[in-house]
């Protein structure tokens, strides 16, 4: 049986297809929809013809099998195999847009099948909307376990390069330290679904209002020389530093996978930034530090 599987799952137009796409070019042999009471066959033979590494995607479509799911990956673990399971999820919001704008049926949306015909076209389109948002907000219910059992990359704002770049750096990771994610972002776009821990860093003097500043981020040197001459700057960088350091240990006994720790200011741009990367580089002794950066990545 292979040593190690990647579990791909996650809402309904959270970007599965990307992900397994980005599994696919990374050398991942990658199987999409597989039911979870044909895994453990599909990995004996998998293991009969060749070792290579596995990316399986599972979703609602086998909702009938779900149940099956959680026991048959804790039983695997117990045997050796390092099951890393990724769930891809996003906003309520976001997911309605893209079914919008693909124009493609929700999965469970058949199950919700208003009983009565809308009389307008404009009552038609309100009953089609709230069906949409029932059938994910089902969705999530009977997901909600195997969410609980993953690491959650929350896709609301990324563009699918943005996606792809992520799963590479998830999939690269030491499968069996804990990894530090840290990410920095914009609280005007929205807290990431995936924090584990939100730091709110808004308190602390904005470089945008220094004129010279605005246009650099918390990547360039000038914008980091003028925080660390804030007292505030380095009081907060110190005691997100000291917080992390004194329960990561707790979260390492806990056998978690990654623990990701979001930094949020009002832009994304400069002081959220600064303390994601000076966070990264202090922890980067104690095993894999990855960054995110949801708002600059994105301009990129």
């Amino acid at each position: 049986m292979p040593h190690e599987i990647v579990l791909v799952t996650g809402i309904s137009g959270s970007g599965k297809s990307i992900a397994l796409h980005a599994l696919e070019d990374a050398g991942f042999f990658c199987v999409d929809n597989l039911p979870p009471e044909l895994l453990r066959e599909f990995l004996r033979l998998e293991h009969e013809r060749q070792q290579r590494r596995v990316a399986i995607a599972v979703d609602v479509r086998s909702a009938g099998s779900l149940p099956h799911l959680l026991p048959l990956i804790h039983e695997l673990r117990q045997e050796g195999v390092t099951v890393r399971s990724i769930f891809l999820d996003a906003s309520t919001d976001a997911l309605v847009r893209r079914f919008s704008e693909t124009r493609r049926p929700h999965p469970l949306s058949q199950e919700l099948t208003p009983s009565a015909p809308a009389r307008r076209r404009d009552d038609e389109a309100t009953v089609s909307h709230r069906a949409l948002n029932d059938a994910i907000e089902m969705e999530r219910e009977l997901l909600s376990g195997l969410r609980e059992a993953s690491t959650v990359v929350d896709t609301s704002q990324l563009r699918p390069a943005q996606l792809r770049l992520w799963m590479r750096d998830l999939v690269q990771a030491q499968a069996r330290a804990l990894t530090l994610v840290f990410e920095s972002f914009a609280f005007k776009h929205g807290v990431p679904l995936d924090a584990d821990f939100v730091f709110d860093v808004r308190v602390l003097p904005n470089p945008y209002y220094v004129r010279e500043l605005r246009a650099q981020t918390g990547r360039d040197r000038e914008v980091i020389a003028y925080l660390e001459a804030q007292p505030e700057a380095l009081e907060m960088l110190s005691q997100i530093e000291a917080f992390i350091s004194r329960w990561l240990p707790s979260f390492e006994n806990d056998q978690r996978s990654y623990l990701t720790v979001a930094i949020g200011c009002t832009g994304g741009q400069h002081r959220s930034v600064y303390l994601v990367e000076t966070l990264a580089r202090r922890f980067a002794s104690r095993g894999i530090a990855l960054i995110r950066h949801r708002e600059l990545d994105a301009r990129d």
